[in-house]
Parts: structure tokens; sequence; C-alpha cells
């Protein structure tokens, strides 16, 4: 039979797939610390939750045996019995998934509590308040997590007390309150599940082990998968420990420390603490803590072992830690720890450090980097030269600055991002239900809460800037209003009014303040500096104007790999010079026309190679069908009906223009006369590109590498014919093939990775459009599958993440391992690059690094992204090919 049960004693950090990481931690740390440090306990298997699932929700068999024989390892440590009416053994029950997922799975403490075990709680700890406090905590987590009643139901009736008393906090309950409090916590159980409270502590485990198993598949956890790309078929594993009380008097408390602040990754350690409570009180965002530097006042002793405990952590680990711990009467115990997540700034912060240090290793450190985060470094910050006046302050949260409408729920800021405006999701506090608006919105602003708070968590984890904590500003959902205490006036804003944030310096304003890009700055750049030295993949960017190339190369672009002239005509006063041409019947009245576009294409490569100087520039001829540039058909056919009844004098140009479209309009035009075919049908409109391209070279103050490539090649005599007008063109230009620049393709249908070695013997490189390899290799339409079927197949797990996104590397990556090998068979020195917007994620750089491409080309913004995934896979893969 499996083992589906461990005690902590048995684990190690290397067990992490199987005990998850919480319980693989605890029991590392078990090692590291001791027991005395850290509470005894068991793990239930992750194994054990996917055969749950698997069964339809049924117990593995033997696991409920293997449970019952660790509770009685764990009574036997402890000296205690679960539910005892004289000296009772509480515990928790937690999730513990491989990767954190925070506030998505569910807990439960003081498991063991019953209308019996309350009293020898309270004789045994000579604390009757502390007892009643922890039943009712109790009834309401089991009442919550296991049987799913709604959690405002209790912090109702917490309220009602309260305010029947004339009392603010929950500490200022007295014992009666607590016990009638409890007596209504069970009446809201029974009453919403039609049976009373369990007092059999073996069923109350049982229950609560279903319910974090239940909690993997419950929205929110594959909401916050699905957006953090965790595979459903990990499961979570549930750990069960022996309870530490930070809720027995003003000597005992809880907190969660980082061992170097989680914001801005300076190495003094951070986070919150609340005396005289459990950890779910700092984190749950209800209560807003106290700084974690305070409790060098509030228990010295406790401060100082728990800085040495974080030294201790960060020095095994290799890594910036997050933990949780409690304080029971003055005896310090750890609970957790585990990898720091952190934003990027305090990525790229630690890896300087921690190699300046001599913790790490330059390689090591860069593997401590996800990439993916580093976008956050690249969002926009208040302009610093700007004034505006502060509404509000809170703690800064997640860094990076945002502005837009506020939307007061989770779900209006997933309907405003779906109508493309922007929006800052505002609440007292946030819980798990939220995480969809966090997704959606572009910034994260609460009353309540501190910088361990669900809502900071989150908005670290995303990216999204966040200011939490705000508690001059009052928030009232059923008003949909925020007001703003102390200011003059009495500032009350609404749904929809326009309001900004500081994630960086946590402030709040109404202002419209100017947002600016962010500068790479110095541990960022040496970080940079560290990936360029490792990485065997170059980095270009796709840019199509001087501007984005200028950027580009600023953020650390080695060329462009695709310069798309398309976009250059879309200039309102190109559109209709590109239409004339459009419109001409012969070849000689089309080259008129385009004469009048040449100066303006050469104009456009001229910026772009003195942006670009002395670096490759891959530049793409037309591409798109001709359809494009003209009006859309239905438009335009009720234009001319109109003109026609009102008898216009544009009439007849109208008229001639539908003539136009008609004839060139196509069933499928993306399928249809585009890229290379246009060329072959209408040489003339290549040929003055080329003419702009070779003379913007010629006049370029530092000889640029130009590319020229030729789009949707399907057959080798297409290239073939297309390269000898641009060898032709060159001639006439004075330039050589080969020396002066290049004549590839653009690998983006199947066909052409089938017969890549025929290619490639008229091309001097390949870039693959991944975006078009991938719409026509697995027949989806980008624009139409992404936000209609593709969310129902990951769901259905047939895909596990859009194609879109990150390569299919079992289809399409196939077909450019191919391409790239059949194609440098023919021709040893072809040069290789892939320019769709896969080259910009981390994922797919790593499988490009393992193709043996040459270079990846992404937006600007995601070259830096880039540079830190080719380091990395050139670290984790140093020979590069499957081969």
């Amino acid at each position: 039979m499996p083992q589906w049960v461990y005690d902590f004693s048995e684990g190690s950090k290397e067990m992490r797939d199987l005990l998850g990481g919480k319980g693989a931690n605890v029991a590392e740390m078990t090692r590291v610390l001791g027991p005395d440090r850290v509470p005894s306990g068991f793990t239930i298997t992750t194994e054990a939750c996917v055969e749950y699932m698997r069964a339809d929700q049924t117990e593995p068999d033997g696991m409920a045996e293997q449970v019952a024989e660790a509770l009685a390892r764990l009574e036997q440590s402890t000296g205690k019995r679960l539910g005892d009416d004289q000296d009772p053994l509480l515990v928790s029950v937690r999730s513990g998934a491989r990767e954190s997922m925070p506030g998505m799975l569910d807990t439960v403490l003081n498991l063991g509590l019953n209308d019996d075990s309350v009293r020898g709680l309270a004789g045994t700890t000579d604390n009757e308040r502390f007892a009643w406090d922890s039943y009712r905590r109790f009834v309401q987590m089991f009442g919550n997590v296991s049987r799913g009643i709604p959690g405002e139901r209790f912090e109702d009736a917490i309220k009602a007390a309260k305010s029947q008393r004339g009392v603010s906090e929950d500490t200022e309950l007295d014992v009666d309150a607590l016990r009638e409090l409890t007596a209504a916590f069970k009446e809201i159980y029974e009453d919403a599940t039609g049976e009373p409270f369990p007092q059999d502590p073996t069923e109350q485990l049982r229950l609560s082990i279903r319910a974090v198993f239940d909690s993997w598949v419950g929205d929110r956890a594959v909401a916050y998968r699905r957006l953090n790309r965790i595979p459903d078929e990990w499961g979570t594993a549930v750990n069960v420990q022996q309870m530490v009380f930070g809720n027995k008097g003003d000597t005992s408390g809880s907190g969660v420390v980082f061992s170097r602040d989680e914001v801005t990754g300076a190495p003094e350690p951070s986070g919150d603490f609340l005396p005289n409570a459990q950890g779910e009180d700092v984190v749950s965002g209800v209560r807003t803590p106290r700084d974690i530097a305070e409790v060098k006042d509030w228990l010295p002793d406790v401060h100082a072992q728990l800085m040495e405990i974080l030294r201790t952590l960060e020095q095994h680990y290799h890594d910036m830690q997050d933990t949780e711990f409690t304080v029971e009467e003055g005896q310090l115990y750890m609970l957790q720890t585990r990898n720091a997540k952190r934003p990027a700034q305090a990525a790229v912060r630690f890896a300087v450090d921690s190699v300046q240090e001599g913790l790490l290793t330059r390689e090591e450190a860069l593997g401590t980097i996800d990439p993916g985060s580093l976008d956050a470094l690249l969002h926009p910050t208040f302009d610093p030269k700007a004034e505006y006046a502060v509404l509000a302050s809170g703690v800064n949260a997640s860094p990076g600055a945002a502005k837009g409408a506020i939307v007061f729920t989770a779900a209006d800021a997933v309907q405003a991002a779906e109508d493309g405006r922007d929006v800052i999701l505002v609440r007292p506090f946030t819980d798990a239900e939220d995480v969809a608006g966090f997704h959606a919105a572009k910034g994260i602003l609460t009353s309540e809460g501190g910088k361990a708070s669900h809502a900071a968590l989150v908005a670290r984890g995303m990216g999204r800037p966040a200011v939490v904590g705000a508690q001059s500003l009052v928030i009232d959902l059923a008003a949909k209003t925020v007001s703003a205490n102390g200011r003059t006036g009495g500032t009350v804003l609404h749904e929809g009014d326009a309001i900004a944030i500081d994630g960086t310096k946590g402030q709040v304003t109404v202002d419209d303040v100017p947002l600016v890009e962010a500068q790479v700055d110095e541990n960022f750049g040496q970080v940079l500096e560290w990936a360029d030295q490792i990485r065997r993949l170059s980095v270009r960017a796709n840019a199509d104007t001087p501007e984005d190339a200028r950027r580009a190369r600023e953020l650390g672009a080695e060329g462009i790999g695709l310069c798309r002239t398309e976009h250059m005509f879309m200039a309102e006063d190109r559109q209709p010079k590109m239409r004339a041409m459009i419109m001409a019947n012969t070849r000689e009245a089309r080259r008129s026309a385009l004469a009048d576009l040449l100066p303006l294409q050469q104009e456009d490569f001229e910026g772009i190679f003195e942006a670009m100087a002395g670096l490759p520039v891959t530049v793409r001829l037309l591409d798109p069908p001709l359809h494009e540039f003209l009006p859309n058909l239905a438009d335009l056919s009720a234009q001319v009906e109109r003109a026609r009844i009102e008898k216009t004098d544009d009439l007849k140009d109208l008229e001639r223009i539908l003539e136009r479209v008609v004839d060139i309009s196509e069933e499928n035009p993306m399928l249809g006369t585009r890229g290379c075919r246009l060329g072959i049908l209408y040489p003339e409109i290549y040929e003055m590109q080329v003419h702009a391209i070779m003379r913007a070279a010629k006049a370029a103050a530092e000889p640029p590498h130009p590319e020229i490539m030729i789009p949707l090649v399907d057959y080798e005599q297409e290239l073939e014919i297309m390269r000898e007008l641009v060898v032709r063109v060159g001639e006439e230009e004075g330039l050589t093939v080969g020396d002066d620049y290049t004549v590839g393709t653009m690998i983006e249908l199947p066909r052409a990775c089938f017969v890549a070695n025929l290619i490639a013997q008229h091309a001097d490189f390949f870039s693959f459009g991944t975006n078009d390899l991938t719409q026509t290799a697995l027949g989806f339409s980008r624009d139409d599958v992404e936000s209609n079927f593709v969310p129902i197949y990951m769901e259905r797990k047939i895909i596990d993440r859009s194609p879109f996104e990150t390569i299919d590397k079992p289809g399409v990556g196939w077909l450019v391992r191919l391409a790239a090998w059949v194609g440098r068979e023919a021709h040893p020195g072809l040069k290789l690059g892939i320019c769709g917007e896969h080259g910009g994620d981390p994922e797919s750089v790593e499988f490009f690094h393992r193709a043996g491409l040459d270079y990846v080309s992404c937006s600007p913004f995601r070259v830096p992204i880039a540079r830190i995934a080719a380091a990395q896979a050139a670290i984790e893969y140093p020979i590069g090919r499957w081969d």
C-alpha cells in the first residue's frame, strides 16, 4: 500500500513534489532548527490528494488508518490527546501545494476543541478567555472551510458582539462575550448545515482534511493556477501540526517575517506581527498589524532569536525566506518557511547582494529571478517632477504606479478589462475570491492590511502596483464610495471616479499625475550584464519605428529581428498614396504611385538604421493583403448606397473604390494574396521597398546590416524569384549581397518547415514567425480563439496554456526544430532566429536555446526578460541542443 502520510521527522526539502512546499520545508526546518523550535506534526501527501480527486472525492484506501497512526505518534510525542477534556492536544490543518498559492487554499486552526475540551484548555492554561477565544475561532474557521458557510455571517456576529459591548477590537471581548459568540457561531453552523457542530475530534479532522483537498479544485485556486501556470494534476498536501498559541495574552503573538525587505530586497528583515493574536489575524487583512521591528521593543529576547533564525534559514536555503512564527508566552516557534515571493526590484537587489555577500554564485543568483516578473521593473511610475495632493497614504505593498477608474468588485474589474478600460480595484481588504480582479485591474488599493496581507502578496506576485492599509480611507462597498477623513471638504469618491496610486511610495491621489517609464537601475544593470556574459542566444527587438528602435536599444536589444513595413503605410498622410497605388490599373500607374511612397519609406528606414547603427535590422517586406489598406467592404457598400440616393459628387470615386475592393476581396484573405505571393504578382511593390532600404543604408553614418526578409514562403521557387529581385535592385544601388546586406525568409508555414533544406539553398537566414506558424499548424485564428475556445480547452485540460503565449512544443516546436535541423544540413552557415512574441516568453526562450537558434526577437519592453531567460537556459542546458 502506498505511504500516504509522513511524519515531519521523515521528510526533507528534496521531497517537495510529494510533501508540498510547506510540508517539505517544515520537515527541513525541523532538521535545521530542532524539534523544540518547530511544533511536531505529519503531512498527508500530494499523491493522496491526486488519488482523492481521481476517485471522485473518495479517500484513498489506507489513508484513514495511516492518519490515525500518525496522530497516535503525535499524541505520544506531545503527551497530549486530541479532544482530551483535561489537557487537550489541538492541531492546525493547513494546505501545502508544491508551489506557493497564498490565500488560495484552506486552513483550519485549533482543531480538537469541543464543549468539553474547551474547559480542559481553560483549566490547564489557567486562561478561560484564551480557551473560549480559541473555540470561537475554530467554529468560525471550520464552518467556513469545511462546510462552506460564508465568512460574512460570522464576521457580522463579531461586529454585533463588539457593538453591544462598546468595544472596537476583538481582543477587548471578555470571556462571557466569547462564550456567547461561540454559541452564536454554533447556531449559525446548525442553521446553515442542518446538523449540530461536530464534537468528535476525529470527525473534525477527517472533514478538515477533505476540505483542504476540496479547496484544490475550488474556483479561486483554479483561477490562480491558470494565471500562474500551475498544473491541476499536482494536487496539494495537507499538514497537521501541533498548535502553539499566539493569543494567550500580552507575551504571546503571531507574525510573518521576511529575511529581507520583501518590497525592495534591502538586507533588513521586514514583516508584520500582532501581539495576542493567531496567524490568521495577521494575514487576513481584517486587523492592521505592527511592523516587525517593533518586536524588539515588545520582547527583546524573542527579536534576537528571530533574527538569528532568519540568518540561519537564509544560509541553509540559499534564498530569501518568508517565514511564519508564533510566540506562546515568550517562547518562539517557527511554523513555516519558504523561498519568498518578491517583486522584480527585490529579486534583482537580492541577486546582486547575495553574490556580493558570498551567499550565491553569479549563476545561482540568476536562477533565483523569475524572468517574467521583470516586466514590473519596466512599469510606469509617477513623474518625479509632478506635483500632486496626497489624498491618503498606506503601506507601499507592491511597486509601480497606476491610474484608472474606481471599481469595487473583482467582477467589475474583469468586465472593465474586457471593455478596454483602466481601473483600480478598491476594497477594505481583499480575499482569495478577488484574484481574477487583481489580474484585470491596473492597481490595487485597500484601507486595511499590511505587507503580508492577501492584497499585498497577490499584487506583488502578479506585478500589480498596490497600496494597502490606507486607514484614513473609509470604503463603503454597499454605497460604492470612498471617503477621505481629514481632507478639507470631506472628499468623497464614487465608482467610476479617477484615482491614481503609487505602490512604491504608498500614496493615493485623485490628481491626474503623469506616468513615466521606468529606468534600468544599477542592480538591474548588473544582473543584465551577468546574463549577457552567460547567454548564448542573442536578443533582438521587434520594432517598426525609430522611437521603438531607440527604446529597444536602450533596453539591450542587439538589433531588430522584425521590422514590419506595413505599419509604415498606416499613417494618415500615407494612406491616400497607398490607396492610389492599389487603385492603379497598370504596372506603370502603380510604379508612379509607388514613387511617391519611396522617399517616405526611405525616411523611415534612415531613422531606424540610425537608432540601430552597426547592428542587424531584419526588414520584412510587405506582408498583409492589399484589402487591409482600403475601406471595409460593408462600410463602403453602405457609403455608395447613400451616395446614390443623395446623388453626391463623390459617387463615381466611391463606386470605383468599391469595384476595386470587390475585385481584390478574398474569402480567406489571411491565407490568400499576401506575403511573397503579393511580391510575385506585384513585384514593383517589393522593388520600391528594397530601393528604400538600400538607399537608407547608404545614407547611414554608420553602416547597418540590413537583412531583407521575404514573408510567407511555401515553395523554394518563391524565394528564388524574390531573391533575384532583391539582388537585382541591390546591384542597381551599388550594393552586394552578403557584404552589404543579406536575404532570407520568414518560416511561418508547415510546408516550409518540411522543405526547409530546399528553401535554405536560397536563404542567408531563417526567421521563424511563430505567431503565424502557430495559426497555420494548429488551424487556430489568434484573434478569435483566445477569447473563445482556448479558455474552455484549458479548463477541459486539452491544453495547459495558450499556444500563442508559450510555444506548443510537441507540435509547433517540433516544426521549428525540424526546419532548423534540415535547413542547416543544406546550408551549414544558415542564421536562425525567431521573431514571434514567443521570443519574450521565458519558457519558449529556453526551448529556442535548446533548438540551436542564434537569436530571439520580441517587443522592446520584453528584451530584458529575454536576456535573463536566455542566460538561465544556458546555465540549465550548457550544451544547448537536445543532441
